[in-house]
């Protein structure tokens, strides 16, 4: 089964086909730019994006909105993660929280994965807690990795991607669209 994701980001592509191979479930990117509405709620985000993208495609197909929320920064950046990682980097986002204690760098990713076939609109939510290190360490993986540690790891995802295969916030959500879509495709036939 194939699965049109429209995205940009080639890592996402990699880290959903991981996933659906599992569900024997192939996603094929299209790069399609949406424009993203702005809104403190992933879901809301990644509705409209796949509700626009259907529009100009007029076939069934995935988006996913993603990002950190980090506590002692207010949630920041929250749904503006992409464009503060393009503006900020790691490095301005560690240097907002330089005062900020250990116990109190706790903070989580979240990605919802929204599917839309024309009449039915789902979205499916992954998170992984952790917190953030107080320097980038570790080049593997893309954007905030090199500052998250998940939780019960020592290692952020930079350091030690391997956990990520498994506990990510976009796997979780890849899964349970994969899931979804298994039943949906029995339906069908």
């Amino acid at each position: 089964m194939k699965v049109l994701f429209s995205t940009t980001n080639k890592h996402k592509i990699a880290e959903a086909n991981e996933t659906g191979k599992i569900y024997g479930i192939e996603f094929e990117q299209i790069n399609f730019p949406y424009p993203e509405t702005r809104d403190e709620k992933f879901e809301n985000i990644a509705c409209e994006g796949v509700r626009y993208v259907y529009e100009k495609v007029n076939k069934q197909v995935i988006v996913e909105d993603s990002g950190i929320i980090i506590d002692a920064l207010n949630g920041f950046p929250g749904t503006f993660s992409a464009y503060a990682q393009k503006k900020l980097g790691n490095k301005g986002i560690l240097n907002l929280m330089r005062d900020v204690e250990e116990r109190n760098r706790t903070g989580k990713y979240i990605s919802v994965v929204a599917f839309f076939d024309g009449k039915i609109l789902k979205t499916f939510v992954g998170t992984v807690d952790g917190k953030i290190s107080t320097r980038e360490r570790g080049s593997s993986g893309f954007g905030y990795d090199p500052i998250f540690i998940p939780l019960g790891y020592a290692q952020t995802f930079g350091e030690n991607p391997e956990p990520k295969k498994e506990i990510s916030h976009r796997r979780k959500s890849v899964e349970a669209f994969c899931k979804f879509y298994v039943k949906y495709n029995e339906g069908v036939k």
